[in-house]
């Protein structure tokens, strides 16, 4: 018997008991739906963060801050530090109490220490307004951007950090409130931006409106200011201020050579903390959220994969009904020169052939009712996340679960592919 026969065979055979087949293949599909449901669950919000990660920073940029002591019920009380930044000046991450500041000798340092390619202050300013024509005056914070960080944009473009006029991205929920009846409407109008001074004095800019950043799981939460309208804002910002006041960071950009490697980026940040500063990742950032989503996925999962060893141990009982019912049959194929290889692999490609046909049908369904489901909620409860596709499928991880499955259905259908393989040809014709 060729292998084409073998297989050809092995597809009659699968379904000459109807109903005992069927039900071993709608566990498989249960299996197969859930598993790749699941995984298109985590594909598609992985995918979305990774759409939208260029919002929070890039791969080859860290984010350095000032490592200082504070003070607590175990430590006691921190010496004062004349560079100590008011709490919540260091933006993501300030916390709670004083931020030691980095100074101009500190940038210096920081660019200094080997790994580092290029260093930038990132300047904090506090603006008291926003403000579109004669219309009502809003708070607005900034969030700074390096090149090579995207906004998620509902219309309009990113922001141009080089560009020599003032530029600004506004977050979408502030159109309505400055007058604005579209995001399109609000490209290429002025708003007036204010800031105090430290003497007491408020003045003001202006700059022109380049994009309208959407909302999503990661975007930003401030308007992004290009390097020209920061600049002029940090400057009106610190008039009035005692010399080299002004020159005090909450935080650097530094940029190194994300190609390295882990074993590399750990180094630079070690090197970094020995010299007194904390250096932050993106991937340290996103750590803790990827992390969340792929425990949640594997836990998914794994109720996938119960369904699945339930499903295995039906090819089991399947095929082993099916080497009793059809034991003078494989006795007359052995006595006719059939070899125990020929017979093992004819009922190994029957458990094969059930597992195919359940993780196919499985997929189509997970596929089916996931993009079905996703378009649904996009419109509806996410309508609010632009972008996000909640279950998305990955070809590779489809081919992977179908060929997962048929390779657990060969396993199952190897003791009694083994029993049918080993059975003498005498005593199997004289069976009753």
């Amino acid at each position: 018997m060729k292998p084409v026969d073998i297989v050809r065979t092995a597809f009659g055979n699968a379904f000459r008991a109807k109903l005992r087949t069927s039900l071993t293949v709608l566990a498989i599909i249960i299996g197969a739906f859930t598993l790749s449901l699941t995984n298109g669950i985590g594909t598609g919000i992985n995918n979305y963060i990774s759409d939208t990660v260029a919002g929070i920073g890039v791969d080859d940029v860290m984010t350095v801050t000032k490592t200082s002591e504070r003070a607590g019920f175990d430590t006691g009380p921190a010496e004062y530090d004349p560079n100590q930044l008011a709490a919540g000046e260091g933006g993501p991450h300030g916390g709670p109490g004083p931020v030691v500041g980095l100074t101009s000798d500190d940038i210096d340092t920081i660019a200094g220490v080997e790994g580092v390619i290029r260093v930038a202050p990132v300047k904090n300013v506090s603006l008291d307004y926003v403000q579109h024509g004669n219309g009502k005056k809003y708070q607005l914070s900034l969030s700074q951007f390096a090149p090579g960080m995207r906004a998620e944009l509902a219309a309009g473009s990113q922001i141009d950090l080089e560009a020599h006029e003032a530029q600004i991205v506004l977050p979408e929920p502030y159109l309505e409130p400055l007058g604005f009846t579209t995001a399109d409407a609000a490209v290429g109008r002025e708003v007036t931006l204010a800031v105090t001074n430290v003497t007491g004095a408020q003045t003001t800019t202006t700059a022109t409106i380049v994009g309208v950043a959407a909302p999503g799981i990661v975007s930003v939460a401030g308007a992004i200011p290009n390097d020209v309208l920061l600049n002029t804002l940090f400057d009106l910002q610190s008039v009035g201020a005692a010399p080299g006041t002004a020159d005090l960071f909450a935080s650097a950009s530094v940029w190194f050579d994300a190609n390295a490697g882990d074993a590399a980026t750990t180094a630079l940040q070690k090197r970094l903390s020995d010299a007194g500063f904390t250096a932050t990742t993106l991937a340290d950032q996103l750590g803790t959220m990827t992390s969340v989503i792929d425990v949640i996925v594997m836990v998914l999962s794994g109720f996938a994969v119960i369904a699945l060893l339930a499903a295995s141990i039906g090819i089991v009982n399947t095929l082993y009904m099916a080497v009793q019912e059809r034991t003078r049959e494989v006795g007359l194929m052995k006595a006719m020169g059939l070899s125990s290889a020929r017979v093992f692999a004819l009922f190994s490609v029957e458990a094969v052939v059930i597992g195919l046909l359940g993780s196919a049908l499985g997929v189509a369904a997970a596929v089916v009712v996931g993009k079905a489901a996703s378009a649904a909620l996009a419109n509806s409860v996410l309508s609010a996340m632009p972008g996000l596709s909640i279950v998305a499928f990955n070809p590779l991880t489809v081919a992977l679960v179908v060929l997962g499955v048929m390779a657990l259905a060969f396993l199952a259908g190897t003791m009694p592919a083994l029993r049918a393989a080993k059975q003498d040809p005498i005593a199997s014709l004289r069976y009753e």
